[in-house]
């Protein structure tokens, strides 16, 4: 991928993020694809930016450049991937104003593009010992735990209500048989959790210790936010999920994920039982759509995850 902007390296797509979107099936995906080029060479034009180079791997959300602007001072370029709560982002990294996620410089409602503070992309609380960014993590998402915007993003209820739906046929597909009982379980969690929400904050979303990379303004700051609506428990839910490589290698693997819920639950005030609720729904709900996808590995892993729960 080059881009006309006096500088002759070329920008290249990395191959997590053309494996990730490459084949959807969604028409403005592929288009937004094929046109990536063209779109970034403009915003480096219309932002007076001198690309560095792309990140990579990168993520799967979208494309990064680190780039410098006409004062020399550095930035992230960014291109989220178009889709559902196109938008969200920006106005979530608005609402926070650099309180404990990276600072919006420049949004462009146009092409999506999003000018942000530059972070240390290869530095992430996961090379950390995991006490020690469990810590951390902790002290960062809740900083973004603040009163959202009037009637600007969608709720947990809303957001998961799709998922919960397409459970039950997930987990009747011949590889996942046994494990409808799980997903029921997981059901029937989610029922009660929406019943009754016992708060309305804004949410990252997606929080794990790889969306929290090291800073200079301070340590540690998140990125690529899904921002929602609800409860901290849905938040932190996903971090409980994080490293659940590490605890099945390791001795007593049950008590190891009950003893994180019940720290990270009472280090930030969050109710256990909610906690383990979302935890085992969200472990269920992403384990069978990893099998789905063919990602049988990853799909044990985390129902085997949701049954220590």
């Amino acid at each position: 991928m080059a881009a006309d902007t006096g500088d002759p390296r070329p920008l290249q797509v990395p191959k997590r993020l053309l494996d990730a979107v490459g084949d959807d099936p969604a028409e403005p995906v592929r288009s937004w694809l094929d046109s990536l080029p063209q779109l970034a060479a403009r915003r480096l034009s219309a932002w007076e930016l001198t690309p560095e180079r792309v990140v990579t791997p990168g993520g799967r959300g979208g494309l990064v450049v680190l780039v410098r602007q006409a004062d020399g001072a550095p930035a992230a370029l960014k291109f989220p991937v178009p889709g559902p709560g196109e938008g969200d982002e920006a106005a979530a990294l608005a609402h926070w104003n650099g309180w404990g996620a990276a600072r919006l410089l420049r949004a462009s409602p146009e092409d999506g593009a999003l000018l942000l503070e530059r972070l240390q992309s290869a530095v992430s609380l996961r090379s950390l010992p995991e006490a020690k960014a469990l810590l951390e993590a902790a002290g960062t998402v809740r900083r973004l735990w603040v009163p959202p915007p009037a009637d600007s993003f969608g709720t947990v209820e809303e957001r998961t209500e799709a998922a919960a739906e397409l459970l039950p046929t997930l987990a009747s597909g011949a590889w996942a048989a046994d494990v409808r009982p799980l997903a029921d379980e997981a059901l029937d969690l989610r029922s009660g959790l929406t019943a009754r929400p016992p708060e309305r904050l804004l949410l990252h979303g997606g929080f794990r210790q790889g969306k929290v990379l090291a800073g200079e303004r301070t340590p540690w700051l998140a990125v690529g936010p899904r921002p929602v609506v609800g409860e901290r428990a849905y938040d932190l839910a996903r971090l409980v999920l994080d490293r659940c490589e590490d605890l099945a290698a390791g001795p007593g693997p049950a008590a190891a994920a009950r003893r994180r819920i019940a720290k990270l639950a009472d280090s930030l005030d969050v109710d256990r039982d909610r906690l383990r609720g979302w935890s085992l729904f969200r472990a269920v709900e992403a384990g069978l759509r990893h099998g789905a996808a063919g990602d049988r590995r990853r799909a044990e892993l985390l129902l085997e995850f949701a049954g220590w729960l």
